[in-house]
């Protein structure tokens, strides 16, 4: 995997988002993966800043969404349909018949799972798919364990994640217990990977994913099986790498043909 390391989560969220507008740049009906959660919202504004400024057409980009939480009304604010047309569709100007989030309140979640497969099958695949990583170590909600195989399908979330997704809540106990999400052999289909993390919290998460044996208890290690796969951390979130001093002259030396 290339590995950045970027001074604040801030400036992550600028460089990804330099990488992305690159890409739509060179190939205006990209095919984006979009994730949800605080890792990626830098990434989001950046490009919001970049389609005011006039430096981005977004008219003919499609997006697929990582999961959905199972049962949540689609009106909720923290149904993932609504936080993406929030933070993504909206200051992103995108079509909003462009953009597809599993659905989670069918009534048959296998059948809801092939079709989203299906979809994604049928926009072309996923040009380059945003990730961020759970402090267990998953993408999208894929929890330890998970199939390296898996396709879209129902997860129950661990209490982990539970816990760590309640500030999104009033209550803890509003935090549903499942999720439809793509499987981690779903999310490596995709031709590029790009994942992101901010802060001290998952310091540990990112080490395991990107220097650690490639294991289903931490799923982000998979990622280092991908041929693109980029991983855009802050100096936080890179506390715990063994080699980060040698990611830093990488990139310092990055030829200019290979930068964004």
């Amino acid at each position: 995997m290339e590995v950045v390391i970027m001074p604040s989560g801030t400036e992550v969220g600028l460089l990804a988002a330099r990488k992305i507008t690159r890409l739509v740049g060179a190939r205006p009906d990209a095919v984006l993966g979009l994730a949800t959660g605080s890792s990626p919202l830098a990434i989001y504004a950046a490009l919001a800043a970049h389609v005011r400024e006039g430096t981005l057409d977004t008219s003919r980009v499609s997006a697929f969404a990582l999961d959905e939480y199972v049962g949540i009304p689609a009106d909720h604010p923290e149904s993932y349909a609504s936080v993406i047309d929030r933070e993504v569709t909206v200051p992103l100007h995108l079509d909003p018949e462009r953009v597809q989030v599993p659905d989670g309140r069918a009534t048959d979640l296998e059948a809801a799972g092939r079709r989203y497969e299906e979809a994604i099958r049928a926009a072309g695949g996923v040009d380059l798919q945003i990730l961020g990583i759970g402090a267990n170590g998953h993408v999208g909600f894929n929890e330890p364990t998970s199939s390296f195989a898996s396709r879209t399908r129902i997860k129950t979330l661990t209490e982990r994640t539970r816990a760590d997704n309640a500030r999104f809540f009033a209550s803890p106990d509003e935090v549903p217990t499942h999720c439809l999400t793509q499987g981690l052999g779903t999310i490596m289909d995709a031709r590029s990977l790009l994942l992101v993390a901010q802060g001290s919290q998952k310091a540990a998460a990112v080490a395991a994913a990107v220097e650690g044996p490639v294991t289903s208890m931490c799923p982000a290690s998979i990622l280092q099986h991908h041929p693109h796969a980029t991983v855009m951390v802050d100096e936080a979130a890179a506390a715990d790498l063994q080699l980060a001093d040698y990611y830093r002259w990488t990139y310092a030396h990055k030829p200019a043909w290979q930068q964004f």
